[in-house]
């Protein structure tokens, strides 16, 4: 713990991963409060954020139910949504060491936030600690967020006070150092230009399934990999 507090850069990530904590938290709260106005009780709503723990495909079933949409139809949005964690799993995998036990929490942290932190720093005992810290943080957040959230009922409209904000406005400043390098950027676009381009035409959440092929410009080619180890 002296080491870490030593360490300056180390004191910027903790504070960055908790900050984005509270902020999904705040978020979480507008969750819980449309859990409960679209049926579901305090316990039913906290219940699904422990062991969901993802906030995009929470809300989109959340949303279906409250439509009036069948459960099957509620799960199948919400699972193509969640299916880009699979995504960040496979990109997390090789930095993430440990037993069994630890894997399994590991998976359980492995989000949008989580992911973006460790991806933002330049060596493995950054990568560890930020992903870790934030996806502990996260957690902790959201949970206590959606369990206020929830207490609160529909005595609360997340649109009156900016609630609704919270996740996008977090998510644009967790990944805005990542737009100044190259590969990032060039993702970002293609990412961005697909799913603008789908959204007319295929159902929620499959234009967000299908902008995941803006990663590809980040998987390393035979020639480049070759480069590499001439020069090394």
């Amino acid at each position: 713990m002296i080491k870490v507090l030593r360490d300056e850069r180390m004191r910027q990530v903790f504070s960055a991963c908790i900050t984005l904590g509270l902020a999904v938290g705040v978020f979480a709260v507008s969750f819980g409060v449309a859990a409960v106005g679209a049926g579901a009780t305090v316990a039913q709503t906290c219940v699904m954020s422990l062991l969901v723990f993802t906030g995009a495909s929470q809300f989109s079933a959340v949303s279906v139910i409250g439509a009036g949409g069948s459960p099957a139809s509620a799960f199948g949005g919400a699972a193509i949504l969640a299916a880009r964690n699979g995504v960040y799993g496979l990109a997390m995998a090789p930095h993430l060491k440990g037993r069994v036990a630890t894997r399994l929490v590991a998976a359980q942290l492995t989000i949008d936030e989580s992911t973006a932190m460790a991806a933002a720093q330049e060596d493995d005992s950054h990568r560890s600690a930020a992903f870790w810290v934030t996806g502990l943080a996260v957690y902790l957040f959201w949970n206590t967020g959606t369990l206020i959230g929830a207490l609160l009922g529909k005595a609360v409209d997340p649109k009156v006070y900016g609630l609704d904000a919270a996740f996008p406005a977090a998510y644009v400043a967790m990944v805005w150092p990542l737009l100044r390098q190259r590969r990032p950027a060039t993702a970002a676009v293609i990412g961005a230009v697909v799913c603008l381009a789908l959204i007319p035409f295929v159902p929620v959440g499959v234009p967000i399934l299908c902008a995941t092929v803006g990663i590809l410009v980040g998987v390393p080619t035979p020639a480049a990999d070759t480069v590499v180890s001439e020069t090394s």
